[in-house]
């Protein structure tokens, strides 16, 4: 944060929005009635609150009011926020948990990896990406089985994999994680051609198989699904080969596969 200034305008500006900010360790300026103050210390804070508990409603729930606003009211008084927009303020609570908040031995473990993969529904629904010009791609509704091996599957830009130590996606107030799970979660959230975000869970093959295929390459689908089945060392690697050309398929289905 910049250094407040002593005298000014400018210094009043300062004294008034920390007050806001943090009322209980700045004092309210003195020639504003409480009353009209108040109406500034709610407004602001509410706002914003009430955006964290829709963007994170899993994590708002696990928590009692009391610990809540605890969590908002630290990151209302002690993040510096860099972007005006309503939209980024999730992304600005993200580094404040990631950055700044440290370990508290009364947060939960998976506090950081759930307001992650909540955060992420919001992100995906308002990505935005270009549309260049890929005249000489196959369309997704002209794939066949076939040619998702015999080519190299194009994935929609707006398919994001994502990996945590916590099954995150289970997680509410009837399942509470203490520890990670014995393997990682594998999870695939993308906006389908409805702009509905979806979650899927992914095993280490289809992730690994989603991982490559975000790589620069030409190896096609088989190739690909032939690496793999040498990486596992598995003795009858068409089985490989065939469970992919359904992870495939599956994916083109979802459009997640867009060409």
């Amino acid at each position: 944060m910049p250094t407040m200034p002593d005298t000014g305008f400018t210094a009043h500006q300062y004294r008034f929005a920390a007050h806001i900010r943090d009322p209980e360790n700045n004092p309210a300026p003195t020639d504003v009635e409480d009353r009209r103050m108040a109406i500034y210390r709610d407004l602001f804070y509410n706002n914003v609150e009430s955006f964290l508990s829709s963007t994170f409603p899993v994590l708002h729930e696990l928590l009692d009011e009391e610990n809540w606003h605890a969590l908002a009211r630290d990151f209302f008084a002690s993040h510096h926020c860099r972007s005006p927009l309503f939209l980024e303020i999730p992304h600005e609570f993200l580094n404040y948990l990631e950055q700044e908040r440290g370990e508290r031995t009364t947060d939960l473990p998976f506090l950081k990896e759930l307001a992650h993969y909540e955060w992420v529904e919001l992100a995906i629904s308002i990505a935005e990406t270009g549309s260049p010009d890929k005249s000489g791609d196959v369309a997704a509704d002209e794939i066949t089985p076939a040619s998702l091996l015999d080519t190299r599957p194009a994935l929609s830009p707006l398919a994001w994999p994502l990996r945590y130590q916590y099954p995150v996606h289970r997680i509410s107030p009837d399942f509470v994680p203490e520890s990670p799970g014995p393997q990682p979660t594998y999870l695939l959230v993308f906006r389908n051609s409805e702009d509905k975000v979806e979650f899927i869970e992914l095993n280490p093959v289809s992730a690994r198989l989603f991982g490559m295929l975000q790589e620069d390459g030409t190896a096609s689908g088989r190739q690909l699904l032939e690496q793999i089945a040498s990486e596992l060392q598995h003795p009858q690697p068409q089985v490989v080969i065939d469970g992919g050309r359904i992870i495939l398929e599956d994916w083109r289905q979802r459009g997640i596969v867009k060409g």
